[in-house]
Parts: C-alpha cells; structure tokens; sequence
C-alpha cells in the first residue's frame, strides 16, 4: 500500500523470528533492541536497503544491507 511515496509492510512470522534472531545475536553486543530489529528484519526479508544514522545497530547484521547517513 503506498501513501505519500511510502510503503506499509505486514509484520510476518518470517520478520518476528528473524528480529528474534538479531536481538540474540546483536542485544548486548550491539544494543539492538526489539523495535530496531523489526525495522531490520523487516528490510531483510524484503530485501531494502535500510537507510539510517545507526551504524552500531545496523552495519553488524550480515544479511541487512544498509547505507548510513549524518542527519
């Protein structure tokens, strides 16, 4: 569904698993918390690219890819 240039994606079992996955590996290494691992996990399923400032959460995970900026 697309609303002024963004898209809404469901929360899959596929997603929750994989945010699962990343809050063990990632939580107290990284401090990936449960919403950042649904945003990353939700772009690695679908294969985005995310787009964030947060390289210490993000850039470790091996199956995301990201692009970091300074806001």
């Amino acid at each position: 569904m697309r609303d002024g240039g963004f898209s809404t994606l469901p929360l899959s079992e596929n997603i929750g698993y994989r945010a699962a996955v990343y809050i063990e590996e990632y939580g107290l290494s990284h401090g990936l918390r449960a919403g950042g691992a649904i945003v990353a996990a939700t772009a690695a399923e679908h294969s985005l690219v995310l787009c964030t400032s947060n390289a210490k959460h993000f850039g470790v995970i091996r199956d995301l890819e990201t692009r970091v900026f300074k806001p």
